[in-house]
């Protein structure tokens, strides 16, 4: 049923009962898995909610949600992976723009994915908030060219927040 095992490879944190979230930054606990779908193009998003890392001055805690938005080359990251990676930032000290730029070159380093972006909502703290945005596309592609205008017009229509 599914993927057979040459499709799945690499893949040991997803079906396991086990749930060890590391104490700190861990892109080792990272996992991918073959694109099937590399006929074409297309978009995965990842929405965490529930970020947190820690102000690298103060060690106060800082909360946002976290966008990942990539088009996958031959590899995609496995989602329980990513999820126990981000959670690794919790007890980490860094600025706003240090976390998303960290994620974005990991996942870089993990795929080499044609495209990607990483959006960081921060909560407010001190009566500002904070909401890096990087991207990349793969030089020489077409891609490349995405990243330049998506980054030169990422926030011209920037959504209504209510909840911060």
């Amino acid at each position: 049923m599914g993927r057979n095992e040459e499709e799945k490879e690499g893949i040991t944190l997803l079906g396991s009962d086990e749930n060890n979230y590391p104490e700190g930054y861990a892109p080792e606990v990272l996992e991918t898995f073959p694109n099937m779908h590399r006929d074409h193009d297309y978009f995965v998003k990842f929405n965490c909610p529930e970020f947190t890392s820690l102000c690298p001055i103060t060690g106060q805690p800082d909360f946002a949600t976290i966008y990942i938005s990539y088009v996958p080359n031959k590899r995609m990251v496995e989602s329980k992976s990513l999820k126990l990676y981000l959670f690794g930032f919790r007890n980490r000290g860094d600025f706003h723009e240090d976390c998303v730029n960290i994620i974005m070159k990991d996942l870089i380093a993990l795929m080499d994915p044609k495209y990607i972006e990483v959006w960081g909502k921060f909560l407010p703290r001190g009566g500002i908030s904070i909401d890096p945005f990087c991207n990349y596309g793969q030089k020489g592609t077409m891609w490349e060219k995405a990243a330049t205008e998506r980054l030169m017009y990422h926030d011209m229509y920037p959504e209504k927040v209510d909840n911060r």
